[in-house]
């Protein structure tokens, strides 16, 4: 992930995209950790789909969203880089190719950044504006309507930017993610406002979001006293302490640094941590299933016993011995 990230000219780019972890790590560390996340997500996603009562929660729904759209980054993205890791270039050496890996790369996560945020404001209305739920046009307006606008909008932004925008792309297949930025970040007011309401908006909104919720939620408890109240929605709430623990712990540096680039700041001041920070955006992808598992305690036990059942079924290689015979002869000499 690079958003926001463009340079002015192609030298700089390929000397300066990537962080100075050697390849043969990054491949590694992207392997193994994507296929338990890619796994856990996949699972999350078919349990929430078949399982009647997930799938009518309410609040399982934008967690769902989320998860579908960090699967193309999965799939696609990550993927790409093990195939780059493994040759030294984009192969296939095709436009084509960078466009989907741009639009996985920028388009699917920050698609999640601005979902995260969202996420964090519906908590309140699930735990102190439920009542604004309770009938079908309540939800329609305060829970669908949300989750089909902020959809529908990343879409046709990055499929309009990425595919249809009249302006020409710079492909470098010697470099990951094709090099430079996708040109509609220096096309007019494109770049910024991507920055500002894609990126920074988000990310300002869940921390104040997640840290007012954890306030309303002490106040309400000691004016109230209905501790069993809020005992139901713990569960909802330290899981969304932590995806915004972690989501802000990684891109709230890196925002920073690109703002005070914008503000002034040497653009070689702070490359080498940014590029680690562009790097580590990949583990909110990696982490995120994982931290969402904890809202479904029953998938936790299924995965659990066929995981123990699996290992109970694995051979277990003991070695044979055989005792040593001994011939006796039939005509022994005494």
């Amino acid at each position: 992930m690079s958003f926001g990230n463009s340079s002015d000219n192609d030298s700089e780019s390929v000397s300066s995209s990537e962080v100075s972890i050697p390849r043969p790590v990054r491949f590694w560390l992207m392997l193994l950790f994507n296929i338990p996340s890619l796994i856990c997500s996949v699972c999350l996603i078919i349990h929430v789909l078949l399982n009647r009562t997930h799938r009518h929660a309410l609040h399982n729904h934008t967690i769902l969203v989320i998860l579908i759209f960090g699967l193309p980054i999965q799939l696609i993205d990550i993927n790409f880089y093990l195939i780059f890791f493994s040759y030294g270039s984009v192969q296939p050496s095709q436009p084509i190719l960078c466009l989907l890996w741009w639009f996985a790369d920028y388009g699917c996560y920050i698609g999640g950044l601005v979902l995260m945020a969202w996420l964090a404001i519906e908590r309140h209305i699930f735990i102190f504006h439920d009542r604004l739920l309770s009938n079908q046009r309540g939800r329609f307006l305060f829970h669908y309507v949300p989750l089909i606008i902020i959809v529908t909008y990343i879409l046709l932004f990055y499929l309009i930017a990425i595919f249809i925008l009249p302006c020409e792309n710079n492909y470098l297949y010697t470099v990951p993610v094709c090099g430079s930025s996708p040109c509609y970040e220096s096309y007019g007011i494109l770049g910024m406002w991507e920055f500002i309401v894609h990126s920074s908006i988000p990310i300002l909104l869940e921390g104040i979001a997640s840290i007012a919720l954890v306030i309303r939620v002490q106040i309400q408890k000691r004016r109230l006293r209905q501790s069993n109240q809020w005992r139901r929605q713990r569960r909802m709430i330290i899981q969304l302490l932590l995806v915004t623990s972690l989501n802000i712990s990684i891109n709230i540096p890196s925002s920073i640094l690109l703002i005070a680039h914008l503000c002034g700041l040497p653009s070689e001041d702070g490359a080498e941590a940014q590029l680690y920070f562009f790097f580590f955006e990949y583990f909110t992808i990696f982490l995120f299933p994982f931290i969402s598992l904890s809202q479904f305690p029953d998938l936790r036990k299924i995965m659990k016993k066929k995981l123990l059942g699996v290992i109970r079924r694995q051979p277990r290689h003991t070695a044979a011995v055989t005792p040593v015979r001994r011939d006796i002869p039939m005509n022994r000499v005494t």
